[in-house]
């Protein structure tokens, strides 16, 4: 498993579905719904299989080898712009 980056959100917290195309674990909605379901995403390493989990700020999410980490927008991202 690698070492998560984080992927910033607007809000307080966001959709595990939407999260996932977000940081592009997937490349569609339509794909989230079924890997959800089969038990390949994990949310802070537990198997997770609801697609509207809410997460906040600091969880992980792994589909196979990648993980992403909910970020804070306002969060310095080492980019010099």
């Amino acid at each position: 498993m690698s070492e998560p980056y984080d992927v910033a959100i607007r809000d307080q917290s966001i959709r595990l579905g939407q999260f996932l195309k977000l940081a592009n674990l997937v490349d569609s909605g339509s794909e989230a719904k079924p890997v959800i379901q089969d038990g390949a995403v994990l949310v802070n390493g537990e198997v997770e299989t609801r697609r509207g989990r809410q997460l906040v700020l600091g969880d992980v999410v792994t589909l196979g080898p990648q993980s992403a980490r909910v970020a804070d927008e306002s969060a310095d991202d080492g980019l010099p712009w």
